[in-house]
């Protein structure tokens, strides 16, 4: 029974945890895209709208999640049909996350060397070009290593979610563990938790060190 109970719940972050990721890089790399190319000095410089986004990219990202959880209720509505469960959770971990990965993909850009940008500009590269034949694959040990940190935040925020009914470890600890007076299977989430996120954390490790090579 509580065998099943955790297999279940494991299962559950995970899904909520790794969609939510793809998401939220799939949304923070554009968002870093357009903080690097319009800062002052970027490729298409545009002062006011990188300050404009860059402070909208701030609000989402200085949020707490649980308050931007319940503040988007409607919106996760909306989009699935329901405010409550693993795929509702989605919704608000993406929107939560997408700027913070915003924010460490644009500074992984700004580290590649800007001779490399400048030569790709004097062999005629376009704007489109140099972001992702040269800046993105510059970048990518550092992107590793920024979608590895926002994958362990997700699991962090996916137990919170299920504080509020996004189901998954967050739920079963809260339910089951603290609820019933269940000491055994808050400890077993806690383990989990840890041992997932030591699991990522070397296995972003690795790819890391193998494309500095």
């Amino acid at each position: 029974m509580i065998r099943d109970l955790l297999i279940n719940a494991t299962l559950e972050t995970l899904y909520m945890s790794l969609v939510a990721t793809f998401l939220a890089l799939i949304f923070g790399m554009a968002l870093a895209i357009l903080l690097v190319l319009t800062r002052s000095g970027g490729l298409a410089p545009m002062p006011q709208f990188y300050r404009v986004l860059g402070a909208i990219v701030n609000a989402f990202r200085s949020f707490p999640f649980i308050i931007l959880m319940i503040v988007l209720f409607p919106l996760t509505k909306l989009i699935v049909g329901t405010s409550i469960g693993t795929t509702a959770a989605i919704v608000p971990l993406t929107i939560g996350s997408a700027p913070f990965i915003a924010r460490l993909l644009e500074a992984a850009m700004l580290e590649v060397d800007k001779s490399v940008i400048e030569a790709a500009r004097s062999f005629g590269a376009s704007r489109t070009q140099i972001v992702f034949r040269v800046l993105i694959p510059e970048a990518l040990p550092a992107i590793i290593n920024a979608l590895t940190l926002t994958l362990i935040v997700i699991i962090g925020f996916s137990a919170m979610a299920g504080t509020v009914g996004g189901g998954g470890l967050g739920d079963v600890a809260v339910r089951y563990g603290y609820q019933r007076f269940r000491p055994d299977i808050m400890i077993y989430t806690v383990i989990i938790l840890i041992v997932m996120v030591q699991l990522i954390q070397m296995l972003g490790d690795f790819a890391y060190k193998r494309l500095k090579k």
